[in-house]
């Protein structure tokens, strides 16, 4: 690796008392050891040289009760086809493993996991989904239009209530069983590759779960953040630039539990930060994975954050990186993503890209009621300017913490279709929420109302999206698909620049084209009557082309001048000269 220096943590009762060498392995040095408060507990800190070759080391502990330890050095994996990134050429399917597909029965109750049941009829239950129901349809994944998938978190969550959203991680280094193993993991990946699909692993930086073993049996006190009485996060990422902010509101922001069962993990202290990084590092090398998104990112410790993005960079600068950023503005949102701002109290963002809830926002509200504003889409196109790079954006139209699109809408198949043709035309690499392409509805209230099972994932499902999906649902599938499959075949939907003009009369028209000549006018009318648009008004972009097709339904537009556009209809126009 890049980082030659190698932290070990190492567990076993008394183990504090030991004395630690290490046989002699031509390129790997043993740089001492650190006692830690708890008695179980011992720092090993070694040098691995780029000289150094695989095999395994011998790692002696002498003291009341001695022992050895055989630790394995493994040879890089130099597979190009591993870790490819993401690209706006790519189209992001997220789903929850528990509530998609149970592929194998087999490792419904595992023994030894606190939770013993499956029970399908409650909304906090695990219900059996698993890494293979995910791969047995890959092919439906396909067939949508998707290249990458992003399930939630994988990684083990051994917590008594709710552990099916994984976001309470009880062991950094497992795949949780009830999902499979590290072994099918590392093969998902590799199986997702060989049919043209990229992983996307959800990862916690910022908290694990209280059945966590190293908060069960701490390492020091100060391993986790805490206070006199409970104290949650404020959650207030405002503060973090804030030149008038209190000391105290930073504190919390940063510190403080996002819940109950949710400690804060101290990034600043240095063992942790090293813990952690070396464990971001190794689930990449492991496994091949293609791309990282990151919760909660604004409620990590700064500094940690960007100690983290530059280890992972430095070592996989293919890797794809994006957080979640859940900020009212997009100055606020573009802070912790790379951008032309100014340091801030010594932050300044290294991750490549964020989940683009202003977009997420702006779609939902213009679709609202008769006439909803655009303008708010506009602007957070506008924003662009505030990043680096802001094609390294994930819009979206909803995910398992919010009401589903088509709840927000009204139902409204129309308007539907106006928002995918935005998710899957403007710039960024989008991503859809598991069940949106066959209006699957509900509001967040509680959330899992929005997290359901995916029918046909189970056996004995009366309803089987993936193989029938009647009336509408089948409409809206096809609508996905087509569009997504001609973005896919048509690059200037995904690498093309953009030019936007002001919504006007409650028209908002945008166009993707490249410099080979290809041209695609997205115009959408967000009003309950037809709309005839005087075209010349785009002239900058459709002078040399006299008409057009509308990609999903093949209908000709022969007048570019004088465009006559349904009630709350968005096109997508290919030109033609």
């Amino acid at each position: 690796m890049k980082n030659p220096q190698l932290q070990l943590l190492v567990n076993a009762p008394g183990i504090a008392g030991s004395q630690v060498s290490l046989a002699t392995y031509p390129g790997v040095t043993l740089n001492g050891s650190q006692k830690l408060e708890s008695p179980n507990y011992l720092i090993v800190n070694l040098s691995i040289s780029p000289q150094a070759q695989p095999g395994k080391l011998k790692l002696q502990f002498k003291g009341a009760k001695s022992l050895t330890y055989s630790y394995e050095l493994r040879p890089r994996n130099q597979d190009p086809a591993r870790t490819q990134g993401l690209t706006q050429a790519d189209f992001i399917y997220m789903l929850m493993p528990d509530r998609f597909a149970n592929g194998d029965p087999k490792n419904d109750v595992v023994k030894g996991t606190r939770v013993n049941h499956i029970a399908r009829d409650s909304m906090y239950a695990r219900h059996g989904g698993d890494l293979k129901g995910i791969e047995d349809h890959f092919a439906y994944i396909k067939q949508l239009g998707a290249t990458a998938i992003w399930p939630t978190p994988v990684i083990e969550n051994d917590m008594p209530k709710a552990s099916y959203h994984g976001y309470a991680v009880t062991d950094c280094y497992k795949i949780d069983p009830r999902y499979g193993t590290n072994a099918e993991y590392v093969q998902f990946v590799k199986n997702a590759h060989s049919q043209g699909l990229k992983v996307v692993q959800d990862i916690v930086l910022n908290h694990w779960g209280s059945y966590h073993h190293l908060f069960l049996d701490k390492p020091a006190a100060d391993w986790f953040h805490a206070f006199p009485t409970f104290t949650r996060s404020n959650y207030n990422a405002f503060v973090l630039n804030d030149p008038h902010g209190s000391k105290l509101d930073r504190k919390l922001e940063n510190d403080g539990w996002f819940d109950t069962t949710m400690p804060d993990v101290n990034q600043s202290n240095p063992l942790v930060a090293t813990y952690l990084i070396q464990n971001f590092l190794w689930w990449v090398e492991s496994t091949g994975l293609d791309g990282y998104r990151i919760d909660t990112y604004p409620y990590s410790e700064p500094k940690f954050l960007m100690d983290w993005g530059k280890a992972m960079a430095d070592e996989y600068p293919k890797l794809s990186m994006f957080g979640e950023a859940w900020e009212g503005t997009e100055a606020e949102q573009a802070f912790f993503a790379q951008n032309i701002l100014p340091p801030v109290n010594g932050f300044k963002s290294n991750l490549p890209g964020v989940l683009d809830f202003q977009i997420c926002f702006a779609v939902g509200d213009a679709l609202k009621g008769d006439n909803g504003d655009l303008s708010k889409l506009y602007h957070a196109i506008q924003g662009d300017w505030l990043y680096t790079d802001a094609t390294r954006n994930v819009p979206f139209l909803d995910n398992h913490d919010m009401s589903r699109f088509y709840s927000v809408i009204g139902e409204d198949f129309n308007k539907y279709k106006m928002g995918i043709a935005w998710l899957l035309t403007l710039r960024g690499v989008p991503q859809l929420y598991y069940g949106t392409e066959v209006l699957m509805k509900n509001f967040s209230n509680p959330d899992g109302k929005v997290r359901e099972d995916f029918a046909g994932g189970w056996a004995g499902d009366k309803t089987n999206y993936f193989v029938a999906r009647p009336g509408q649902t089948g409409e809206a599938f096809d609508y996905v698909s087509k569009l997504a499959n001609y973005r896919k075949a048509h690059p200037v939907l995904s690498s093309g620049k953009l030019m936007q003009f002001i919504p006007q009369d409650g028209v908002y028209t945008y166009f993707r084209y490249n410099e080979g000549g290809e041209c695609v006018m997205i115009i959408a009318n967000n009003t309950k009557e037809e709309k005839k648009v005087d075209g010349t008004r785009y002239a900058e972009r459709t002078d040399g082309f006299s008409s057009g097709v509308e990609v999903v339904s093949g209908a000709a537009i022969t007048d570019l001048k004088t465009l006559h556009l349904p009630a709350h209809t968005a096109w997508v126009v290919e030109l033609r000269k």
